[in-house]
């Protein structure tokens, strides 16, 4: 079998002859700008080496990716008192949905749609404080990337997330009234506009989902980042709602715990053996990376890293 650098050499040159390449977010006026040729791969295997390809090294938003961390984070500070306030289950509407939220008592799905994940800022504003949060956020990403260099929040598109965040203001304003947002509007929105603005590379995305790949174990410095169950918890969330009604077709297709964001960056985890970035600015109909979907369905054929193949994963590692 090819090593993972031949693989994902591969597929980037794969993916430069496709010509259907999905529609980039047009809501949010900075990623209506980003070139949708644009395509990188990061792989990060269970030695802490890097496996790139593309345009593994330029920085994008990475959007509702940052979810993940935010909910890691979250999850270590509350524990399990935090499933009172968000739901672990599958919406089957769009990620930014308020039809739920009546019908459920202002209680979100799970933390991965838009309302659950400012259910989580919430929560987080709370434990830090707004500022405090936000700061905790930037330094577990930095930390945990392996490159820091250039990873940081892009406060010009926290802005125009704020301003042009109406639908996001209606979800919190409305579970307010049911008690579910605990602190001022304005900060909890604050911290999650300014967590969805995190820039970074494919290869520092990648580093820093090595913590879900190892059960919690920071790849490069050996500590403890959040328990096991923990890191249990958020993959089986990955792979049940990571894509939002697009998640069954991802699993499907994928077999991998993934989460994605409109800024077209996808992060995928192959337990004990990889983490796995890719990054195409082009959308599909349920806002998730057109081509980068591909590409990940791609590796698993070449890998066999789908968590429902028959074999253990174990037994298929690659150099």
């Amino acid at each position: 079998m090819a090593d993972l650098d031949s693989i994902v050499a591969e597929i980037a040159h794969d993916m430069r002859g496709i010509t259907e390449r999905g529609h980039v977010a047009d809501y949010i006026p900075p990623l209506a700008c980003v070139d949708p040729g644009k395509f990188g791969i990061a792989v990060m295997d269970a030695g802490g080496r890097a496996h790139v390809a593309g345009d593994a090294d330029e920085a994008f938003s990475i959007q509702s990716l940052s979810k993940v961390f935010g909910l890691t984070l979250a999850l270590t500070l509350e524990g399990s008192a935090l499933w009172t306030r968000v739901r672990q289950e599958p919406s089957g509407s769009a990620f930014n949905s308020i039809v739920q939220l009546e019908s459920e008592q202002g209680i979100p799905r799970n933390p991965f749609i838009n309302a659950g994940a400012i259910v989580i800022s919430d929560i987080l504003v709370s434990q830090l404080g707004r500022l405090g949060a936000r700061q905790a956020l930037l330094d577990f990403a930095l930390s945990q990337s392996g490159a820091p260099e250039g990873l940081s929040i892009d406060e010009n598109m926290a802005q125009q997330e704020r301003e042009t965040g109406f639908r996001n203001a209606a979800l919190a304003n409305y579970m307010r009234t049911f008690g579910n947002i605990r602190n001022p509007i304005e900060d909890t929105l604050d911290l999650y506009f300014h967590q969805c603005a995190l820039t970074m590379s494919c290869r520092q995305l990648a580093g820093i989902g090595g913590y879900l790949m190892t059960g919690g174990v920071d790849l490069h410095s050996g500590r403890m980042v959040t328990s096991v169950p923990n890191t249990r918890t958020i993959m089986a969330l990955m792979m049940m709602c990571g894509h939002y009604d697009g998640s069954g077709a991802f699993a499907i297709r994928v077999g991998l715990p993934g989460k994605s964001g409109v800024g077209g960056g996808i992060l995928a985890i192959a337990p004990g053996l990889a983490s796995v970035a890719v990054w195409s600015p082009g959308l599909n109909a349920q806002g998730n990376s057109l081509l980068g979907t591909l590409a990940l369905e791609k590796l698993v054929q070449k890998t066999g890293w789908s968590v429902f193949n028959p074999f253990p994963l174990s037994v298929q590692k690659i150099t």
